[in-house]
């Protein structure tokens, strides 16, 4: 393809800087567009999986993930009361030698990408959005919130999952919907005992523990909920109390730790998937805009950062744009698909309290195919 084409990515977050990165890496211009003039990040921490991992060494930031964040092989699986169950081995050798999970604090993966894409000389647009586009075969004209008028031959909506881009270019999509659960997210001191991802099964409520760092764990408590409240930060410190009532172990020391200056962040799950392509013309969609899924397997920040390490794969060997759009959703529709699917899966177990060997089977059988290159 020729050298010379312009490609705007809408979305300064995980899945467009993954985006910007590998199109700047291939030596394709780009520009990334991002409506928050901070560029900051909010949220606690999240699970990074082996093929995650894998994704982000060609992203060139692995070993500033690993150096900032966590990793170890293995899931344990714990009753309710902290009784160990059993442990699902997530080591693989296709990996090759890649852990195959961890945890990072999501503001430090953001800086670190951040801090990847200065090396390249990537300087994103801040403060702006996107206030109007056209996009055809042959390329699109957007016009920016400041006034401003640009051409690029290539739109790539990262703009999450109540996207913009998406709403523009496939109206006839449905609005994400509510998943059945809400996400308690508590981040506090690492535990002694938890040295890899742990799940406690069996309560009235699927709950985790994850080290992000040496000293630093974030556990997650899926509420099974008809709608999705929205409740009073002052006092979620006090419904959280009540909701892990039962559980024993290390989850019984959190809960009597809990208080008003307890770092909790609660939300409901929502996911919207585009069953299709995710193409029109010359507008793409990634990440979130595309195909946004709960987190029962961990991957959906790590779908968005293969979604741009593809794109720019496709793009940078390619004949032409159309041609390479058709092969990047020839090897992304499948595989994000599978993370959504599955996910829900899992989720309709929690949510009707399966059997603990029921719920992991999914969560083993997608990371086979997980573990698969991209």
């Amino acid at each position: 393809m020729r050298k010379n084409i312009r490609i705007l990515v809408v979305g300064g977050g995980i899945a467009g800087m993954s985006a910007a990165i590998a199109l700047r890496d291939a030596g394709i211009e780009v520009d990334l567009c991002e409506r928050d003039p901070q560029w900051k990040v909010y949220g606690a921490g999240i699970t990074i999986t082996g093929p995650t991992l894998r994704a982000m060494g060609h992203l060139g930031i692995l070993e500033a993930v690993l150096e900032d964040g966590y990793a170890a092989d293995g899931i344990d699986i714990c009753s309710a009361q902290g009784r160990p169950l059993f442990n699902i081995d997530t080591t693989n050798d296709v990996l090759g030698g890649i852990p195959s999970a961890g945890g990072i604090l999501r503001p430090v993966l953001h800086r670190i990408m951040q801090r990847r894409l200065h090396t390249l000389g990537l300087a994103p647009i801040l403060g702006v959005s996107v206030e109007d586009m056209e996009f055809g075969q042959s390329g699109s004209t957007v016009r920016f919130s400041n006034g401003a008028i640009g051409e690029y031959d290539l739109i790539v909506g990262a703009d999450g999952i109540y996207s913009d881009t998406r709403r523009r270019i496939f109206p006839e999509t449905p609005v994400p919907r509510y998943a059945g659960q809400l996400c308690w997210r508590l981040m506090t001191e690492r535990h002694p005992s938890i040295e890899r991802r742990t799940f406690f099964l069996g309560g009235r409520a699927k709950v985790g523990l994850n080290p992000v760092s040496r000293d630093q764990m974030y556990m997650f408590y899926l509420e099974a909920q008809a709608t999705p409240l929205r409740r009073d930060e002052a006092g979620q410190h006090l419904v959280l109390h009540e909701l892990m009532e039962g559980y024993g172990g290390v989850l019984a020391e959190i809960r009597d730790a809990l208080s008003a200056a307890s770092n909790i962040i609660c939300r409901p799950l929502e996911t919207v998937f585009v069953d299709g392509n995710w193409h029109r013309g010359s507008a793409v969609l990634i990440g979130d805009a595309a195909h946004a899924t709960t987190p029962q397997l961990a991957s959906g920040a790590g779908m968005g950062i293969e979604d741009g390490l593809v794109l720019a794969q496709e793009i940078a060997k390619a004949d032409d744009l159309p041609s390479a759009l058709k092969t990047f959703m020839d090897r992304r529709f499948g595989r994000c698909k599978l993370v959504v699917d599955s996910s829900l899966e899992i989720s309709r177990l929690e949510r009707e309290r399966a059997a603990p060997e029921a719920q992991t089977a999914v969560v083993e059988k997608a990371l086979v195919q997980l573990n698969q290159e991209f």
